[in-house]
Order: structure tokens, then sequence, then C-alpha cells
């Protein structure tokens, strides 16, 4: 499934300061269709070069990391459950800030 993922806030940097990514994900085990949970798991094996603990907190993003799904924020959607379509655009964006 073709989709495009961007990083924003500095969360970029945990992905080799690349801020779009346009990423082919394989759905697992056989399923039909791609869920957030899944995108979330391939994005910690296949783009997060280091310290994942910034991005991820178990299986979701960390508090503070806005998502979205096609310009809408992923509680509207379901979060976790979401399901994603073919060229969907996903972004991450920190809203942490140090100071």
């Amino acid at each position: 499934m073709q989709l495009t993922l961007e990083f924003g806030g500095g969360l970029e940097l945990l992905c080799d300061s690349k801020k779009i990514h346009n990423v082919n994900v394989e759905q697992q085990n056989g399923e039909d269709k791609l869920t957030m949970k899944d995108l979330l798991s391939w994005v910690r094996t296949n783009l997060i070069k280091e310290r994942p603990e910034m991005f991820m907190k178990g299986d979701t993003v960390r508090p503070g990391v806005l998502v979205l799904v096609n310009d809408c924020d992923w509680e509207l959607s379901g979060q976790l459950s979401t399901t994603l379509e073919e060229k969907d655009v996903v972004v991450f964006i920190s809203t942490l800030h140090g100071g």
C-alpha cells in the first residue's frame, strides 16, 4: 500500500532528518486492511533510525505527538484502529518543544 508519511516538529530528526517519506507498506499476516497500529509498528521498524522512545510509547505514539490522517486528527477517526487506504497521507507532528 502506497502511503505518504510526514514528520515535523523535530520528529524528522529520528528519520535521518527527512520530513517526507513515500513508502510502500505491506499488510501483516495476510490482512486485507492496514490500521494505524500496523503502520506505527512498521514505522518503528523501518523508518526510525534512533531513539524510538521519542516517537512511541508502547504500541502508540508518545503524548505530545499530533497525528493527522488526510488532514484529520486521528482521534476523530479511531486512533490505532483507523483503517488506512491507498495514497493516504499521515502526518506526525511533535507539539513538545524545549526551551
